[in-house]
């Protein structure tokens, strides 16, 4: 028992150490590509199928189950097979771990924002942003460039790192997959504008659901992270609990809530979704004026998340299984 939690973890530190050094290359056949057809293929059969919005709600359910098992299945049947070669499954289960982590696309997409806004290039920050961020980016001022990357690097931090590791730590890769390809479906379809929220509802709801617990560690981790941007800890605690509220999504005020209260700025606010305005409330104290140093910031906090999430995953095993 010992030696399969030892190669586990040691599996799922390589992996995370993989993805820190390559992050994700463009030349790499990315399973994440292939989930994002899938879904887009049977968004384009549900919108066929489907001849009123109860029908296309309803199949943006089996949407989430043909995703979800798909996800799950494909590396749980890759690592079933070569569970008998012990390199080879390990090689393989490394592999499939480290594309689920996105540490280092994170910090490459959100800086290049940054660096474009360092050089005044305002016209490719908001080309930057657009492949971030589901909101309009062609309007945006440099303010509103900075707050959206801040956010979606905060929100990310549980989407793209602490969950998939979350995940990774309670069922390996099989499970890690079946979240990526959960919250790839959310990225895809789940906005509540006219086009994506019928079928988009489903794929939404599960992605809350599933984003539940890793959110609020996320949070709680940003936190820990705080002094790593010359904030206090249980300052920003206070403001996570208090503004936790302040979002649509049950989970995202978690994040971004503990960011702000690090950097003492504040988020939040009007967006434009597809041309269609939509208002958030505002998450943090304007205590220092959001600028684009914040983004480098976040980026920083994002890494202290990580860390001490990997840290006390290891301590815990320690003392669960081999403190004698």
């Amino acid at each position: 028992m010992e030696i399969l939690i030892v190669t586990s973890i040691i599996d799922l530190i390589l992996a995370i150490m993989l993805d820190l050094l390559i992050g994700d290359p463009y030349w790499f056949p990315h399973p994440v590509i292939y989930i994002g057809k899938l879904i887009s293929k049977l968004e384009k059969l549900g919108r066929k199928l489907c001849k009123n919005h109860k029908q296309i709600k309803a199949f943006g359910g089996i949407i989430v189950v043909i995703v979800a098992f798909s996800s799950f299945l494909v590396p749980f049947i890759i690592l079933k097979i070569s569970k008998e070669f012990f390199w080879l499954y390990h090689i393989l289960n490394i592999i499939l771990l480290w594309t689920t982590i996105a540490t280092r696309c994170l910090h490459k997409e959100g800086k290049k924002v940054y660096d474009s806004l360092v050089q005044n290039d305002i016209e490719d920050a908001r080309f930057k942003l657009s492949y971030l961020v589901g909101r309009d980016t062609k309007n945006l001022s440099e303010d509103e460039i900075v707050r959206a990357d801040v956010e979606t690097i905060a929100e990310n931090t549980a989407d793209g790192v602490i969950a998939p590791i979350f995940y990774a730590i309670l069922g390996g890769a099989p499970l890690a997959m079946l979240y990526k390809g959960i919250n790839t479906m959310d990225s895809m379809l789940g906005y509540m504008n006219e086009k994506y929220k019928y079928i988009g509802f489903f794929p939404a709801k599960t992605d809350d659901v599933f984003n539940f617990i890793p959110a609020r560690i996320t949070g709680f981790l940003i936190c820990l992270s705080a002094p790593l941007v010359g904030g206090n800890i249980l300052e920003s605690a206070k403001i996570m609990i208090r503004d936790r509220k302040n979002h649509k999504s049950p989970n995202c005020a978690y994040p971004e809530g503990a960011a702000a209260g690090a950097m003492r700025v504040q988020l939040g606010g009007t967006n434009v979704y597809f041309g269609e305005m939509m208002y958030k409330p505002t998450i943090g104290n304007k205590t220092r004026d959001l600028r684009k140093e914040h983004i480098i910031d976040t980026i920083k906090l994002m890494y202290g998340s990580m860390f001490y999430l990997v840290i006390l995953y290891v301590l815990y095993v320690i003392v669960i299984y081999f403190w004698r």
